[in-house]
């Protein structure tokens, strides 16, 4: 007799453990092609996500809170898409390090999975900043879009570096505890639900992340005739940022699970093969 699958429960988390690992291998082994194809989608996504958040907190008179929080529920768009409709995300890619810790991949093949596919989120938010640029998006609201967007980006720029490293490692715990979940639910409704709350929690608080800020920080530029967003100073800060994603996504979720649940089945693995 066939057991039936009951598809309102999630996965255990060892078992999210094993499936995050099964895919950081088959990710690390992706053709390049589909992996810049597919990094560029990611980055368009993002973007998308990030001109709802620009768009939903214009002129809110909602007070900070509830106006950061129905911004944080708008971007959560970008994350729905990349997962749901299938796109190679950076961040969220930072989880192929459980693969690497259990030996089942070499820090090459993490370099270039990671190099490939932020090159393709980075060519995603320039083309989808073009089309914005070209659709005149940031004259709506009498202007106040536009203003908006770089407002954000001149605080952005305005971060001390360890603030914007510290936010960075912050949000991409976030990010990846967000990709984690999604991969435990069975369902397309449960991974939908299951990203919103870490995405729009880290939006919120006011973290940062890599990839929507090669959004928002192109977009501030073009659109700031003042001068206020420096070109330098925001690759400068959002390489900062990129490095504590890292850090976030790596350390803090990645090695910590495989700490919890992946370490001892290695081992254990590699004590039977003695064995025989």
């Amino acid at each position: 007799m066939t057991k039936e699958i009951n598809t309102s429960e999630v996965f255990p988390p060892v078992e999210i453990a094993r499936k995050v690992e099964r895919l950081g291998v088959a990710k690390a082994h992706a053709d390049s092609l589909s992996l810049l194809v597919l990094g560029i989608l990611a980055g368009a996504f993002i973007s998308l996500g990030a001109l709802f958040f620009i768009v939903v907190v214009t002129d809110s008179s909602l007070g900070f809170g509830l106006t950061r929080l129905i911004g944080g529920l708008s971007f959560s768009l970008g994350l729905i898409l990349v997962v749901i409709a299938g796109a190679e995300l950076f961040t969220g890619n930072n989880l192929i390090a459980m693969a690497w810790a259990s030996g089942l991949i070499g820090i090459r093949e993490v370099m270039r999975n990671w190099g490939i596919v932020y090159v393709g989120n980075v060519l995603g938010c320039f083309g989808t900043v073009l089309l914005v640029l070209w659709c005149d998006i940031g004259g709506l609201a009498g202007g106040a879009v536009g203003e908006m967007a770089i407002t954000i980006a001149v605080a952005k720029v305005d971060l001390s570096l360890l603030a914007a490293f510290a936010r960075g490692i912050l949000c991409n715990a976030f990010v990846c505890l967000a990709v984690w979940l999604a991969i435990g639910a069975r369902s397309a409704a449960d991974k939908v639900l299951v990203i919103i709350f870490p995405i729009t929690a880290f939006v919120a608080i006011g973290l940062e992340h890599s990839i929507a800020n090669w959004f928002f920080l192109p977009l501030g530029y073009f659109l700031d005739v003042q001068g206020g967003v420096s070109i330098i100073d925001a690759i400068v800060m959002n390489l900062v940022v990129t490095a504590g994603n890292i850090l976030g996504g790596t350390v803090l979720v990645a090695g910590i699970y495989w700490l919890a649940y992946l370490r001892n089945e290695r081992k254990d693995s590699t004590d039977d093969a003695l064995d025989l």
